[in-house]
């Protein structure tokens, strides 16, 4: 059958005509529900511990600074330069290096850290998705190359999912080259079906609500 008999009949069976201009496409619909942030910040550590994840609530950055701290004991890490890192003071943390700005560099500190520290542009509370806008504060790097995650998030920060997340941010290539969202621990079950983790990404990861 030539190609033009093909889409002949595609063109029929869409009631289209040869020629016929490109209809406009449908506007976005775009349902943002109304959940209050307790149970959006209960959902968000329901889903990230049902993926082997593991999460903690801290009132304070005082008090974020110390968890981190007591998951960190003994391992060495490596903190992105994001702003809020900063202000909880999570640089200042014994075994902990910041500030980097050299790619090179930063590729081979992740490369030798136990543990990657990041903040979180948004969290998504249906999934225990986090959403972090590739940039020099945050460099993919430290989020997938270490292997294991520490992620230290605002509570305003969290949305209820992808379609708030739109809402928000409606054209994220303006804002950066590549939107990262990391749900749970790396995983996959390509090889002969078993889950392993740990493949694509860090093994572990711990996500810290702050306030």
């Amino acid at each position: 059958m030539s190609r033009e008999n093909i889409l002949h009949r595609i063109r029929t069976a869409l009631g289209r005509s040869a020629g016929q201009a490109v209809a406009e496409p449908p506007a976005a619909r775009i349902l943002v529900p109304e959940v209050d942030m307790e149970t959006r910040i209960a959902s968000m550590r329901t889903r990230i511990e049902a993926l082997a994840g593991k999460t903690f609530r801290a009132a304070s950055q005082e008090e974020a600074r110390s968890i981190v701290a007591a998951e960190l004991e003994g391992k060495t890490a490596v903190a992105s330069n994001a702003p809020y890192l900063a202000e909880c003071g999570i640089g200042e943390l014994a075994g902990v290096r910041c500030g980097i700005t050299d790619r090179e560099e930063l590729r081979e500190v992740c490369a030798a850290a136990d543990v990657g520290i990041t903040s979180a542009d948004y969290a998504l509370a249906d999934t225990g998705t986090l959403v972090i806008l590739a940039s020099p504060a945050e460099a993919r790097l430290v989020s997938l190359l270490p292997p294991a995650h520490i992620a230290v998030v605002p509570r305003e920060r969290i949305l209820t999912g992808l379609d708030e997340l739109f809402a928000v941010v409606p054209h994220p290539a303006e804002a950066t080259s590549s939107m990262v969202l990391i749900t749970g621990p790396s995983r996959t079950a390509d090889i002969e079906q078993f889950l392993v983790r740990g493949v694509h990404g860090p093994g572990a990861i711990s996500v810290v609500i702050v306030g």
